[in-house]
């Protein structure tokens, strides 16, 4: 009986220190959470922790917008008994019901939360718990891997707080998915000393990553998890197990290929130059700036942290343990050499040898794996010292280097004032193509309105809805040529929401806000409602005329279907281009030498005159574009002048 009693208090000893070190652990990811995401945090109460893009009264625009729509897709779906892995609102009716494969697997965790604290506090407190999730799953595999406390704890850290995971946490769902590599060989290190039942746990977790929609991320895991299983076994039944959980993660990418990549917009994959636009510049990984405008470029590795961790693969090659330094030293490298994409011809051997790397357009998504391998040889380096001391001092060293001002204030807007629930489809202007993240504001916006509606944010949207957002995006400048009405009335829009705040200042769309509610009132659409910048249009005789502030008359405004003024003129970058002048009299333009046939329209007229001095639209057509030679992409005509002159008397 003494002895029995003896193992019990043992056990319940360890069990005690087990837990006191897991607390330990949490409380220092918490607040490692918190300074990564300050100065935000100041704010988390009524602002998104996120990018901080301007906003204009609207709710600022970002990944984070997104990934919340997924997010909160996977509650709400589950609340009225549907399928939690289905879009039902995005890019209808013209494709099926989206598949919501972001929402996996951390919309469960959401659900909760915005219940609890509202979509803004549940989308901050998701932010800090995420960070607390990475450093537990590392750490716990750091420890499987038999690393003294102190080491495993700072290798945790160095992995939560990585820049790079924290640029990709900000909005983009790839930081958040990263968490699942450690869990992936926590879980294979645990089968190895115990049980196989955690194989499930580990292929699971290697599964979701591609599941999640981060195919380009489980490109570089699957065959670092399968050489990570080489190197800590011969046994076949436990490479039996890892190959099980391979060919788990494989099919969770080929199903998201059927049924999401395939028949989009980037079924035939990306193009080298498109991959070059991405690609980081060796001074990137040593640079602490965050240039917004370039933020997947952002690769900051830190400056101490890397040589610690030179030092600890050194020192597991000294320990003669060849092959986990030959798998973590390759970890570490292999995609840091990636993110240069085609800065180095090994990018472009690999895009031209290996198919599936022909879909991914940012080369840097592969550096989690590089996080993860610099902070375990980070630890082992630490674990050589075997002193309290030096790892408490290298986490605050950990701290310092790689802090880094990534986050900013997003403000959350107004979507339950400004669209209701109602019936029929919703249509948002301005109308972006499904790949530019302002499209992002309608996605968070729907989450109050409820509606289907024929726009969406995706970067593998459906081509049929790229194709009718080209179509429609007229409709942003007020241009109503072509059968914008019949088009709206077949695809049953009920209801257009104008958002005037996404028109300023905005590169994606010209400053044209006044023309778009211009020509909704003059086709019968009269405002229903307001929210800020937010105009709720319906087709009713009864409504009410917010104040407008007019264009300068003095100078015409181009819509989309021009590019910038190169001083000499202006080329169409669509076959059809519209702009709106204002005046009377007879128009003259004038174009540079072109063997393009041209139609050029006024008001929807083929004459040129116009008899009342007012705003116009003409809009000028051509049947294709061209090579220009000072153009790098193809163009229509080249407009060079634009005169009205006194119209002939009849």
């Amino acid at each position: 009986m003494a002895l029995r009693h003896g193992r019990g208090a043992g056990f319940r000893r360890a069990a005690s220190r087990r837990a006191g070190y897991v607390a330990l652990g949490a409380a220092l990811y918490f607040g490692a959470g918190l300074a990564a995401a300050s100065p935000a945090i100041l704010h988390a109460r009524s602002h998104f922790l996120s990018g901080g893009a301007p906003a204009h009264g609207e709710a600022s625009p970002g990944d984070h917008l997104q990934t919340l729509y997924h997010y909160w897709l996977v509650g709400h779906q589950l609340e009225h008994g549907r399928a939690p892995w289905r879009d039902p609102y995005t890019f209808r009716p013209e494709a099926k019901p989206q598949p919501n494969y972001p929402g996996w697997p951390f919309g469960l965790l959401f659900w909760p939360l915005e219940a609890a604290f509202g979509f803004v506090g549940g989308w901050n407190t998701l932010q800090i718990l995420l960070y607390v999730l990475a450093g537990l799953a590392a750490c716990a595999w750091l420890r499987e891997l038999g690393l003294p406390r102190g080491p495993a704890l700072a290798g945790g850290l160095a992995f939560t707080i990585a820049p790079y995971r924290v640029e990709q946490s900000v909005g983009h769902l790839l930081g958040p998915i990263s968490i699942l590599i450690p869990v992936t060989l926590w879980a294979f290190e645990r089968a190895r000393r115990g049980s196989g039942w955690w194989f499930l746990v580990s292929g699971a977790a290697l599964a979701s990553i591609p599941l999640s929609g981060q195919v380009h991320l489980a490109l570089g895991v699957i065959p670092f998890f399968v050489a990570y299983a080489l190197c800590r076994t011969r046994d076949p039944r436990l490479l039996g197990g890892a190959a099980l959980a391979t060919l788990a993660a494989i099919g969770g990418g080929i199903l998201v290929r059927q049924t999401v990549i395939k028949g989009s917009t980037q079924s035939g994959g990306r193009s080298l130059g498109e991959i070059s636009f991405y690609s980081a510049r060796v001074g990137d990984f040593v640079s602490r700036e965050v240039d917004h405008a370039r933020s997947e470029q952002f690769v900051f590795l830190g400056w101490a942290t890397p040589l610690i961790a030179l030092a600890g693969l050194l020192l597991l090659l000294r320990h003669r343990r060849f092959a986990l330094a030959a798998v973590l030293g390759l970890g570490a490298a292999v995609p840091v050499v990636l993110a240069l994409g085609t800065r180095t011809p090994v990018y472009s051997v690999i895009w031209h040898a290996l198919p599936p790397f022909r879909f991914p357009r940012v080369p840097e998504r592969l550096l989690p794996i590089a996080c993860l391998c610099i902070a375990a040889l980070f630890a082992f380096a630490l674990a050589q010292a075997r002193r309290t001391v030096v790892a408490v001092a290298a986490m605050a060293l950990v701290l310092v280097d790689f802090h880094v001002h990534i986050y900013g204030k997003s403000a959350p807007g107004d979507p339950d004032g400004a669209v209701p629930r109602s019936a029929g489809r919703l249509l948002e202007l301005p109308i972006f193509d499904p790949g530019v993240h302002y499209g992002s504001v309608y996605l968070w916006y729907d989450t109050a309105a409820q509606r289907e509606r024929p726009a969406g944010y995706s970067t593998t949207a459906p081509k049929q809805a790229k194709a009718i957002a080209d179509r429609l995006q007229r409709l942003n400048c007020g241009d109503w040529s072509g059968g914008m009405s019949a088009e709206l009335e077949r695809l049953g829009i009920r209801s257009i929401a104008l958002h005037r705040g996404l028109y300023i200042r905005n590169q994606a769309v010209p400053s044209a806000g006044w023309f778009a509610a211009r020509g909704l009132l003059a086709h019968g659409w009269s405002v229903q409602r307001t929210a800020g910048p937010v105009w709720l249009f319906e087709r009713s005789s009864i409504g009410f005329l917010p104040r407008r502030l007019e264009p300068v008359r003095t100078r015409p405004v181009f819509c989309q279907g021009w590019l910038g003024d190169t001083g000499a003129g202006r080329y169409m970058s669509e076959t059809h281009a519209p702009f709106w002048i204002y005046g009377a009299g007879r128009l003259q333009l004038g174009f540079a030498q072109s063997s393009l046939p041209r139609s050029v329209r006024v008001d929807g007229r083929t004459s040129l005159v116009a008899a009342k001095r007012d705003w116009h639209l003409v809009t000028v057509e051509v049947p294709r574009l061209v090579k220009a030679a000072d153009e790098s992409k193809r163009v229509g005509l080249k407009l060079t002048r634009i005169t009205w002159s006194p119209a002939p008397a009849r």
